[in-house]
């Protein structure tokens, strides 16, 4: 009996130590993190559910203590050897009440709390900005359908090099956490979230907000958050969406509202200077031009900048026979993708002008120059090909 004592008091100590020792983080870009909890949420609806975790909990220790203390009792004060007779409590009117009315109110008392948070989780109404959000494999799309911002969309990108992850450098302070284009949200409004995929299901989840939806192809399907506190933070796809899984972090900037201002003042400008028009006469110097910017953008991550490639991952461009080969081709593998391999379709986030200039960029580019059957694509014939 001693020695099962004091293996369960070291176990005991051990746990509590560890607890004391890892108990509480700073969390880089965001608030304070407990590590043996859930995040210390910044708006009411996560500090809603931690408090409904703690309270389910408390609630069934409460449950466990009683249930096995009653029944360690009786196992111990009604044992044979002392010579307790069997008793019956067969149709016992009492113990039947007792057992349909007790887990009645505990059921009840669950319930209420958490059918109020998940119907304020449901409430998307009176909402101050909307943005739209789209899953690719394996990246984001936020579109802002109102305010400030309305009209200005874009992609975002996982911005961990190449080199980190291939563990030719070391891994950084944000490492696999980090993207091109944070989505940019003003502190204290009501944010709604209109959530979809374009290839397979993903979900975009936020712990400091307590906010998880499934973006699901060819459905749209909302959330909202309202975030009290200025900071980054940061979350991942949470459904297993392919290989690149891993990859597709979620970065939320919040803002005071002038820096908002000035940020959707900016992005506004960017728009403006950006627009394309699919009926100009673009010459093949400023398609190149274009296509250079589209591929920094949305190619160079696994083609990379001189075009060869990763080898044994992603397929190298210089040189490649399908970019030197007739365009129809190529403009195909662009606007559709290529199943079975990592060439993700760029029709549904590329226009016409972007798909064009990226196609003659990388005709003309590295050794590619003037080697190409069709050195220049025009948005016509990519418009044509849709």
């Amino acid at each position: 009996m001693k020695k099962w004592r004091g293996i369960l008091l070291g176990a005991c100590a051990m746990l509590v130590g560890g607890m004391a020792a890892a108990q509480v983080k700073d969390m880089p870009g965001g608030p304070r993190v407990n590590q043996l909890n859930l995040h210390e949420g910044v708006t009411q609806i996560a500090r809603d559910v931690a408090w409904l975790h703690w309270m389910m909990l408390v609630i069934c220790l409460v449950i466990f203590i009683g249930v096995f203390g009653v029944m360690f009792y009786s196992i111990w004060a009604h044992r044979k050897s002392r010579g307790v007779k069997p008793a019956t409590f067969h149709e016992h009117v009492g113990v039947e009440v007792a057992w349909t009315v007790i887990p009645f109110f505990i059921v009840i008392a669950m319930a209420l709390p958490a059918t109020r948070t998940v119907v304020a989780m449901k409430d998307t109404s009176s909402a101050d900005l909307t943005i739209k959000v789209t899953g690719y494999q394996w990246k984001w799309g936020y579109e802002y359908m109102d305010g400030e911002a309305a009209g200005v969309s874009f992609l975002s990108n996982l911005a961990t090099p190449q080199a980190q992850i291939m563990g030719r450098e070391p891994k950084s302070e944000f490492y696999l956490m980090e993207v091109d284009n944070p989505m940019v949200v003003p502190v204290g409004k009501k944010v709604r979230l209109v959530v979809t995929a374009a290839d397979v299901i993903h979900s975009w989840m936020i712990p400091h907000f307590g906010v998880k939806q499934d973006a699901i192809p060819g459905l749209l399907r909302d959330t909202w958050f309202r975030a009290e506190e200025v900071g980054e933070f940061r979350g991942q796809c949470a459904e297993l969406c392919g290989k690149d899984h891993a990859f597709m972090p979620i970065v939320v900037k919040v803002v005071s509202e002038e820096d908002y201002a000035a940020w959707a003042a900016g992005e506004q400008k960017k728009l403006a200077e950006a627009a394309d028009d699919p009926n100009k006469e673009w010459t093949q110097e400023e398609l190149v031009a274009r296509g250079q910017q589209v591929y920094a953008a949305n190619c160079v991550a696994c083609h990379q900048a001189n075009g060869q490639g990763v080898p044994g991952n992603f397929p190298g461009l210089d040189g490649d026979p399908v970019v030197l080969g007739p365009k129809d081709e190529q403009i195909k593998v662009v606007l559709n993708g290529k199943p079975g391999t990592a060439m993700a379709p760029f029709g549904g986030q590329l226009n016409d002008v972007e798909v064009a200039a990226v196609i003659t960029y990388t005709r003309n580019a590295w050794s590619n120059a003037g080697k190409g059957q069709d050195p220049v694509v025009m948005p016509a014939e990519v418009a044509a090909a849709r």
